[in-house]
């Protein structure tokens, strides 16, 4: 049944010009979220939530999803698949943008920050989503492109005195920093 939900966000985000991650990108989200048995997730940019599915399903059953985007509109297409997946109780969708409200956000400690929103905003969702991740806890950015050596960001990110980072080339770049201070 999950493997239909996730095929059937892929084919409706294609139809409405809705942005995912890969397939590959999702996958690689699932096995990081088991292997780390990540019970804490922060998600910035939800879409329909083919990402957000991926990790959820992968949780322990305590586990739990904070997932930011302001567009109502596709935020309640993904709500309408986490319910139908029956884990829409694990997952809180925040209609606000994630910069107005992360620096207030209650919850520290956490496994996994998943970046997927505009590539502008980049370095200053990173600064935010350091402070509530936990030691050894992953910053996962999608969008980085490991061939763009020049990238000002991509430098940024690859020698952040926090991170332990590597670009790889996967779907279109994707950016994993584990916190080591």
């Amino acid at each position: 049944m999950a493997e239909d939900l996730l095929l059937e966000i892929e084919q409706r985000a294609n139809r409405d010009g809705i942005a995912t991650v890969p397939r590959v990108v999702g996958r690689l989200l699932s096995v990081l979220t088991h292997a780390m048995q990540a019970n804490r997730i922060l998600e910035i940019g939800t879409g329909y939530g083919y990402a957000t599915l991926q990790m959820a399903l992968a949780q322990p059953p305590a586990g739990k999803i904070w997932t930011f985007d302001p567009f109502i509109e596709r935020t309640e297409v993904a709500r309408e698949y986490f319910d139908r997946a029956g884990i829409g109780d694990r997952i809180e969708i925040v209609n606000q943008p994630a910069l107005e409200v992360l620096h207030i956000f209650p919850l520290r400690n956490l496994d996994i920050a998943f970046i997927d929103a505009p590539r502008s905003d980049y370095a200053a969702y990173l600064q935010q989503c350091l402070h509530v991740l936990k030691l050894s806890g992953l910053v996962i950015l999608n969008g980085l492109s490991a061939d763009d050596e020049t990238d000002a960001f991509n430098q940024t990110f690859l020698h952040h005195p926090q991170l332990d980072a590597a670009i790889f080339s996967l779907g279109s770049g994707l950016g994993i920093g584990a916190r080591k201070a």
